[in-house]
């Protein structure tokens, strides 16, 4: 069936639906990882957007219920040049196809992903529309203009927790991560609250190897909520949309600094250097792969590192009690800060994901030190 991708500017993509016969509208994006759509297209990060894959081969491993990061497919459609819908993996219990059409998520392939990177890359990520129902250019366009900015979108109380919740999973990260962690752990389990703005499975999987025993709480639970839980650290997710609209969890934020841990990750990084009086931006088309090159200023090394983040922290806005401890090579911006005092730190990538793979793990191991440092935890056996 014939589809369309029309942009806010005008520009219109034809080409074949695929996954569900549905419209939708979105910020269009592109990531440039070669593998791994699976996991791109189920990060809560990607609400309200239209992922565009530079790769041009999309497809052919299927779909697996492990590899998932939420409980289902979080984008508003996805953009290929390619379609496989004979996927070939072991692992595998479907196809791309049939697991979007099952979600109600729109896919369309036969688009030219290269010309359509290159005018995101030149004209900034903007508001656009997949359709193939309702294919008249002008109407597209309209739906396109008229749908919702992601510049003042609090997104995070999409993909929230409705309620409070432990995370009981094992993990099953591969390349022996899971025993290089749990040596670390010296048989204690840590009580950690995790916010969840849009949180990804793996980075509770990583928490969990670490030693740490989670709860996972709605992004508008209350700092006093938190503190009344008697938590050794709390842990600050990633999630989509724009941070500074998240005004209730920046003020949580400004009332938990001090009192425990903070270790924050993308939106959560972004969300902290905003209770901390910083302020952030829009990135013109945004950071999303797997291969970001991100100096340590701490330690002068490079990691290799995966990326999904529209907006940005201006490390102009932060005043001298914060240090800057990691920047992109790409194009300089912020990837991380830590306070010279109080017991926190955060980073803008995804260590959890592993494209190194063990470039960042560093940073779970840094966390439980945090919490050791600031007081004994609760004596758990290991379960």
């Amino acid at each position: 069936m014939k589809a369309k991708l029309v942009l806010e500017n005008g520009v219109v993509f034809e080409g074949t639906s695929f996954g569900a016969q549905a419209e939708s509208t979105g910020e269009v994006v592109f990531n440039t990882s070669l593998t791994g759509y699976q996991e791109i297209l189920t990060d809560p990060s990607y609400a309200g957007q239209i992922v565009t894959m530079t790769h041009p081969h999309i497809g052919n491993y299927g779909i697996n219920p492990d590899d998932l990061e939420s409980v289902k497919p979080q984008v508003a459609g996805f953009v290929v040049k390619e379609y496989f819908d004979a996927y070939s993996n072991f692992r595998a219990t479907g196809s791309l196809g049939e697991w979007l059409k099952e979600h109600g998520i729109p896919g369309i392939e036969g688009v030219d992903t290269r010309m359509l990177t290159k005018i995101i890359r030149t004209s900034g990520a903007m508001r656009a529309v997949i359709s193939s129902s309702d294919l008249d250019d002008q109407r597209l366009l309209a739906k396109a203009r008229s749908s919702q900015a992601m510049e003042g979108w609090d997104l995070t109380k999409v993909v929230t927790t409705g309620k409070p919740y432990r995370w009981e999973d094992v993990d099953r990260t591969p390349f022996a991560l899971a025993p290089l962690a749990t040596r670390k752990t010296n048989g204690k389990r840590w009580n950690v609250v995790v916010f969840d703005y849009g949180v990804k499975r793996n980075i509770l999987r990583r928490l969990t190897s670490y030693g740490c025993s989670l709860t996972v709480v709605p992004s508008s639970y209350t700092a006093e909520q938190v503190l009344e839980m008697e938590p050794d650290g709390i842990f600050l997710s990633n999630g989509p949309g724009d941070p500074a609209a998240v005004r209730y969890a920046i003020e949580n934020l400004k009332r938990l600094i001090g009192k425990k841990p903070l270790f924050g990750i993308c939106l959560g990084h972004q969300l902290l250097a905003l209770a901390l009086g910083g302020k952030t931006f829009k990135l013109k088309f945004g950071h999303r792969g797997a291969n970001h090159p991100v100096k340590n200023l701490l330690t002068g090394e490079i990691e290799i590192t995966s990326q999904n983040h529209g907006f940005a922290v201006d490390p102009a806005s932060l005043d001298a009690s914060i240090e800057v401890t990691h920047v992109n090579l790409n194009d300089q911006t912020n990837e991380g800060l830590r306070h010279r005092e109080l017991p926190l730190f955060s980073v803008q990538y995804h260590p959890e994901a592993s494209p190194g793979p063990h470039d960042s793990d560093y940073l779970f191991a840094r966390f439980v030190e945090m919490m050791e440092r600031e007081g004994a935890p609760i004596a758990r056996p290991l379960r």
